[in-house]
């Protein structure tokens, strides 16, 4: 009796360990909860994954839609593409986000660091300065929409850092016409920069002094041309005669 009993024991235990074997096997494994992959994706930001955190938060998006944590979730990946340096992905996320919830505490915030983005997008001088503009709209609006704020206090800040680049950018171009010796083109661009930019005073300032000297060498340059032009017709009248 005490040899059947445990026989049948043997064969449960191995009963058992049949269906434990199967179901590692040839099961699938357990889903991960939405409120896992959220905690995985906060983990990756704790331990500056970036790109890992993407991921997790990129999944909720897809996967999650309609949980209670789709909407941080949206923030979160907005943030990581930011810190990870992906700033036209950032600057997209940070706007949908804006579109599809308006009235969200967060807006301030989101105004800001989607003209953060835009602003980093802008990576050489000798470049497109479209998103350099763009992120001064967003860093306006937020002045005036949310004045009180801490991220409506630095937009001011941010406006004048934006409108230095695109000082810069000017000047760089008007420097590239003196170097052609086009001192006409060369002054206009500088006066733009003076007339555009008076808050942005150390550029200002430069563009006003170049801005002078490109019209001196024009002004030669067109006298030198008269004088080579009247020149030439006398010799010409004199080999008539």
């Amino acid at each position: 009796m005490r040899k059947l009993l445990l026989s049948g024991m043997l064969a449960c235990t191995l009963f058992l360990s049949g269906c434990a074997y199967f179901d590692q096997y040839f099961l699938p494994a357990p889903e991960d909860t939405v409120q896992e992959v959220f905690e995985a994706g906060n983990d990756a930001m704790r331990e500056k994954n970036y790109r890992q955190a993407i991921t997790y938060f990129t999944r909720i998006k897809d996967e999650f839609p309609f949980s209670p944590y789709a909407l941080d979730s949206e923030l979160a990946l907005a943030d990581a593409q930011f810190l990870d340096g992906e700033y036209w992905q950032a600057a997209e996320a940070y706007k949908d986000f804006e579109t599809l919830h308006p009235r969200h505490e967060a807006i301030p915030y989101v105004l800001y660091q989607t003209g953060m983005s835009l602003k980093n997008t802008y990576r050489s001088i000798d470049h497109s300065a479209t998103e350099v503009n763009e992120a001064i709209e967003y860093f306006t609006r937020l002045q005036q929409e949310y004045p009180e704020t801490e991220y409506g206090k630095k937009a001011p800040e941010q406006i004048l850092a934006c409108r230095k680049t695109l000082a810069q950018r000017e000047i760089f171009i008007a420097n590239v016409f003196w170097g052609m010796e086009n001192y006409q083109s060369a002054y206009t661009r500088f006066q733009h920069v003076v007339r555009t930019y008076p808050d942005v005073k150390e550029e200002a300032e430069y563009a006003r002094t170049k801005s002078e000297a490109a019209y001196l060498k024009f002004r030669q340059n067109e006298a030198q041309s008269t004088l080579e032009h009247q020149e030439g017709s006398w010799k010409d009248w004199f080999r008539w005669l």
